[in-house]
């Protein structure tokens, strides 16, 4: 009996190791925040154009989630996320020969496609592994490892601009090459591993697909999902802005801002993961929205740094976990329509589009407070939605 446990156990960290390796290259959407700041001073953009690159990254999640929720249907959900890792991968070789206009849109758009596929796959394909009570507490730990990938970006592109421009010519840009090799580490890792996948009832259409959003359940879920990467996205991309604007700090200094939010999403992550085991979603949910809510309240007034560092801190703490407890809530809610309610959830994603677009057009109207106050709309959202938490 003993040598049978361990043995399970063996196999079990042989197929998880692999998962959570991709869950890290899925942070590597992350980055867009920090690359189109980058451009955006190579390149003199105004905040209108510069947003323009992580709305289009996050504009495939309308296109390609729904989809992908069929295509698992069809291939499997590892064949899926496989697929997703070599877009992802090309992606990320693309800026190795050049940043100009069209090159990093080329670049963010595969980028948002692979993405878009991958995190829509990626997600059910934990729950061939997971039962569904520890469902929420491991997707917050996949969310942790893939917040490593999205706080060190900054941090190597930093690297990168000021130490390897000199020895490689790629500056920021390096992050993208290094980024590129362990997404192919990934790729061969995730082949090698054996994953016993249940299969569908039936096949599933688009019309199918769509026809859950008349659930209200499922409804509520697609709007916070829609809030909680809007909110991620608007703070990774406007910290530095904050900062630039209200201090007069250069973008290099300033981008430390970014890191900020990610080290707090990363600790949240990674305590989530426990804490999650130890009380009711809704509660620490409850306590999670509070805590942006206060975040936002310190960026609206606040214009020193130790302040505006806090705001964005709690922030990335409280928004650590809200993607793993509403994707939870979707999946057990409609358990026999998993790939479906998969891509449906992964496409409010899009509200990465949305929330930069309406930032973008607010600060230049009003200064970054007015992208602040497009934020805050996302999270009087999931305040109501708090009230709706199912018991798992």
């Amino acid at each position: 009996m003993a040598q049978s446990l361990i043995t399970n156990r063996k196999s079990f960290l042989l197929q998880i190791l692999p998962v959570m390796l991709c869950f890290f290259a899925m942070g590597f959407v992350d980055l867009v925040g920090t690359a189109s700041n980058y451009v955006q001073k190579d390149l003199g953009l105004t905040d209108a154009q510069a947003n323009l690159f992580p709305s289009l990254v996050f504009f495939w999640f309308l296109i390609f989630s729904v989809p992908t929720g069929m295509l698992m249907n069809k291939i499997g959900r590892k064949n899926t996320v496989l697929i997703s890792l070599v877009v992802t991968a090309v992606s990320l070789l693309i800026p190795a020969f050049g940043d100009s206009y069209p090159v990093m849109l080329a670049s963010f758009s595969l980028l948002g496609i692979g993405n878009a596929v991958m995190q829509t796959s990626l997600n059910p394909l934990v729950t061939n592994l997971i039962n569904s009570q520890k469902l929420a507490s491991t997707l917050t730990f996949g969310q942790f490892v893939k917040a490593i990938a999205s706080f060190l970006a900054p941090i190597i592109a930093a690297w990168g601009a000021t130490t390897l421009f000199p020895t490689f010519g790629l500056g920021w840009r390096s992050l993208f090459v290094i980024y590129a090799v362990i997404c192919l580490m990934a790729i061969s890792l995730l082949a090698a591993t054996p994953i016993e996948e249940d299969q569908p009832d039936k096949a599933s259409s688009m019309g199918s697909c769509l026809k859950l959003l008349g659930r209200p359940f499922i409804l509520l879920c697609f709007l916070g999902i829609m809030c909680h990467v809007g909110i991620d996205v608007g703070t990774n991309t406007t910290a530095p802005k904050i900062i630039i604007e209200r201090l007069g700090l250069p973008l290099e200094d300033a981008g430390f801002a970014t890191g900020i939010y990610f080290i707090f999403r990363t600790a949240g992550c990674f305590l989530g993961a426990f804490i999650l085991r130890a009380i009711s979603p809704k509660l620490f949910f409850a306590i999670s929205v509070f805590m942006m809510l206060a975040g936002m309240g310190i960026l609206f007034f606040c214009d020193t740094l130790t302040p505006l560092y806090a705001g964005i801190g709690l922030i990335g703490f409280g928004n650590s976990n809200i993607f793993s407890v509403i994707f939870s809530q979707a999946l057990v809610y409609a358990p026999q329509e998993k790939n479906e309610v998969s891509g449906l959830m992964i496409m409010g994603l899009f509200g990465g589009t949305v929330f930069p677009l309406a930032m973008g057009y607010a600060a230049d109207a009003a200064g970054q407070s007015g992208a602040v106050a497009v934020m805050t709309v996302g999270v009087v959202y999931l305040l109501y939605y708090t009230l709706r938490i199912r018991k798992i």
